[in-house]
């Protein structure tokens, strides 16, 4: 039975928004051998327009990003268009002060970069479950 299970788990849909372009090609292989389906953006405005075409499950957002807009900019705007959706926040060392205001933000939780891949997994898979729990609640 637990074979089955493993082949009928529908695989998680993950926007990745990082300007570190290796880094989320690195992250984005690793994923997909894990049932994550990532979608990789390397800006926040690329980010955004991803999220208005397409479903996700979780978000994993860098606060540093370089260019037209941070992190928490993006964590709000992504709050707006679906205020449900995790997002995960990745933030540098000695950034906790950026982080706690994503988590006022609305953020499911941060992790500091870099980070172990499997406590990110963990919380990908958390943040997952959440929005699986949310959504069974709505239908009935």
């Amino acid at each position: 039975m637990g074979e089955h299970q493993k082949k009928s788990k529908k695989p998680i849909n993950l926007l990745l928004v990082d300007d570190e372009q290796e880094y989320g090609n690195v992250l984005s292989k690793r994923f997909s051998r894990r049932d994550i389906i990532t979608t990789n953006a390397h800006s926040g405005a690329e980010g955004l327009q991803s999220l208005r075409w397409r479903d996700f499950d979780v978000v994993v957002l860098d606060l540093k990003l370089g260019g037209d807009m941070d992190g928490l900019e993006v964590l709000r705007i992504c709050k707006r268009i679906d205020e449900n959706l995790p997002v995960i926040i990745l933030t540098g060392h000695g950034s906790a002060e950026a982080a706690q205001e994503g988590l006022a933000l609305g953020a499911f939780d941060y992790l500091t970069k870099p980070c172990d891949l499997v406590v990110l997994l963990q919380k990908i898979y958390q943040a997952a479950q959440s929005t699986k729990v949310n959504n069974e609640e709505k239908s009935c």
